[in-house]
């Protein structure tokens, strides 16, 4: 049997149940009731006009209990009638007000019947007033979210493996082919030492630079895949401990480094942070130009945490700043050798979309990069302090 059956047959079940116990209780009461309260009078004398001769003379009790039987008699077969209708009528209203309480509940079993993995798009439409059925369409909703939002995370992390994976092909296929060829030329006849350690250095050169590009590579895809914990991390002192591992590099290229760092706290993975600012600093050296600048900023503002990074370097097209976040871009939108790898900044993205932050590169009218970077503060500090963006804006280069 259907719901809005089972519901009518309650309903028609109660409604007889409850007619049949007032009329038991009605003829109960009727029973114990004396029907007539007051005295027949006998002698015919009436307040207008004389009444009909009775035929013969009858005991007032005797009179009134029969009376009284006759009712009682004719109360059941009228009572059980009335009661049949009732009920009847009690049937139909209940298959009505069954129909009528159930359709919320028809129209999300058709909305889930809809639905399947290629379309989740659509919701069940909550109802008005709140009540049990719009609290369970409200739930029904909040699955189809969570159901949608794990469907675009496994989407997003096979995405990132076969991006690994072709990245991973195409750059190993260089130093696998450099080394093999070192080896088959150097073996190709009678080798002297002098061959042979040349075929060894450039084989362990081939072999630093598949570790290097696998290490990137591990790190882009760990970023893409989320986070698996979160602790409090300072900008401020993850772009120090940068400044400080990149201070040798920058004085011997002659790169003069301007920094104004002030608190900024969000919530992340601080292995991540770190590789992420060490990214931005080592390209902001790497790719400088002698006697160059680099400006590095951190602070708040708008309740968001800010890391802003300026370079000097060469003129970059307005179009190509943002290839340069694509792994293995070193510009002109193709994939260059260099001497980097060319995943330092596609690193820095992942890292950035994967704390739910945002990352504007803009190229710099005289050459360099202007870089921002914004996260959502940690709620621990996020009141206490607050700086306005007007003062990492001064810091930028001109």
């Amino acid at each position: 049997m259907t719901a809005r059956a089972r519901l009518t047959l309650l309903q028609t079940a109660l409604v007889l149940a409850a007619g049949a116990a007032l009329t038991g209780l009605t003829y109960l009461l009727m029973r114990r009731h004396t029907f007539f309260s007051r005295l027949l009078d006998v002698s015919g004398a009436g307040p207008v006009a004389t009444p009909p001769p009775m035929p013969t003379v009858v005991d007032p009790q005797v009179f009134a209990d029969r009376v009284q039987t006759a009712t009682l008699s004719a109360l059941l077969p009228q009572a059980g009638l009335a009661l049949i209708v009732v009920t009847a009528l009690a049937a139909v209203l209940g298959w009505l007000v069954a129909g009528r309480v159930l359709r919320p509940i028809r129209v999300i079993s058709s909305t889930a019947r809809r639905l399947s993995a290629e379309n989740l798009t659509e919701r069940v439409p909550v109802t008005n007033p709140a009540d049990e059925l719009s609290a369970l369409a409200g739930t029904v909703n909040d699955m189809l979210d969570r159901i949608q939002r794990g469907l675009f995370e496994r989407d997003r992390v096979l995405d990132s493996q076969r991006l690994f994976t072709a990245n991973a092909a195409h750059e190993l296929r260089t130093p696998l082919t450099t080394a093999r060829t070192a080896i088959d030329v150097t073996l190709d006849g009678h080798p002297s030492r002098a061959e042979l350690l040349a075929m060894a250095g450039d084989v362990r050169g081939s072999v630093e630079h598949m570790q290097r590009v696998l290490d990137g590579l591990l790190l882009l895809a760990r970023s893409q895949a989320g986070l698996a914990a979160r602790e409090p991390v300072d900008l401020a002192a993850v772009a120090a401990a940068a400044l400080d591992a990149a201070g040798a590099r920058a004085a011997a290229a002659g790169v003069a480094v301007r920094c104004e760092l002030r608190p900024a706290q969000v919530s992340g993975e601080p292995v991540l942070l770190e590789r992420m600012v060490g990214n931005l600093v080592d390209n902001a050296v790497r790719y400088n130009v002698a006697g160059g600048r680099l400006v590095v900023g951190t602070g708040t503002a708008g309740g968001r945490a800010i890391l802003r990074i300026s370079n000097t370097g060469r003129p970059v097209p307005p179009g190509e700043a943002e290839t340069l976040l694509e792994p293995f871009v070193h510009g002109q939108g193709t994939r260059v050798r260099t001497d980097g790898l060319g995943l330092g900044l596609s690193i820095v993205r992942e890292v950035t979309l994967a704390h739910r932050g945002r990352i504007a590169v803009a190229a710099r009218t005289g050459g360099g990069l202007d870089i921002t970077i914004d996260f959502p503060q940690n709620p621990v500090t996020k009141d206490a302090r607050s700086q306005d963006i007007d003062s990492l804006q001064e810091m930028a280069l001109p």
